[in-house]
């Protein structure tokens, strides 16, 4: 896999904890820290190997979003996590947002 995957479509990639830490330039304790923490996708990795960790997208998007917080905001694990959250949140309201406009759009 290539080092720099933010060019390339994630939708339905999956990838290993080196290659995540890789391509986000960031190390692989960086993550397990991050993952043990509780700060991604946490529940079954906690108690497994983490060779056997796999990541998808919204993994990689929310770990970029975190170490943005931390690194131009000097902000701390936590908060770039909570940060992250807001983020998601927003997307998600978004979505819900243009999905409803459409459908008052289709019946007005």
């Amino acid at each position: 896999m290539s080092q720099e995957i933010d060019a390339i479509l994630l939708e339905d990639a999956m990838l290993t904890l080196d290659e995540l830490a890789r391509s986000c330039r960031v190390s692989r304790e960086w993550v397990i820290a991050r993952v043990q923490w509780g700060l991604l996708s946490g529940g079954d990795f906690i108690d497994a190997n983490p060779d056997t960790w796999q990541f998808d997208s919204r993994s990689f998007m929310r770990i970029k979003r975190m170490i943005a917080v931390e690194r131009d905001f000097d902000g701390n694990p936590e908060l770039a996590g909570f940060v992250a959250d807001l983020m998601e949140e927003i997307e998600s309201l978004r979505v819900r947002l243009e999905i409803e406009m459409q459908h008052t759009g289709e019946q007005g």
